[in-house]
């Protein structure tokens, strides 16, 4: 049995790689701190639809699948403009 390793990635909701994200991330756990740490320190200062994130996995069929949605990014900040 050959074990494989995951690949993450996060998304904005459109779909599209993250802006500023876009870079691969060996777990799950990882990807999800990153986009929490952004969403609560830079991204702050966005609209809700610009901080929100999805997680993405690399499937064995060789497509990209949705799986998380990390919740601090889907909520409005205090600090985002009217």
């Amino acid at each position: 049995m050959v074990l494989r390793h995951s690949r993450y990635r996060l998304v904005g909701l459109d779909g599209c790689p993250h802006p500023v994200l876009d870079i691969p991330y060996e777990t799950l756990e990882l990807a999800m701190a990153e986009a929490s740490n952004w969403c609560n320190g830079p991204g702050s200062r966005c609209s809700p639809g610009q901080r929100g994130i999805a997680v993405e996995v690399w499937t064995a069929n060789g497509e990209w699948r949705t799986i998380d949605y990390p919740m601090s990014c889907l909520r409005p900040s205090p600090m985002a403009p009217a």
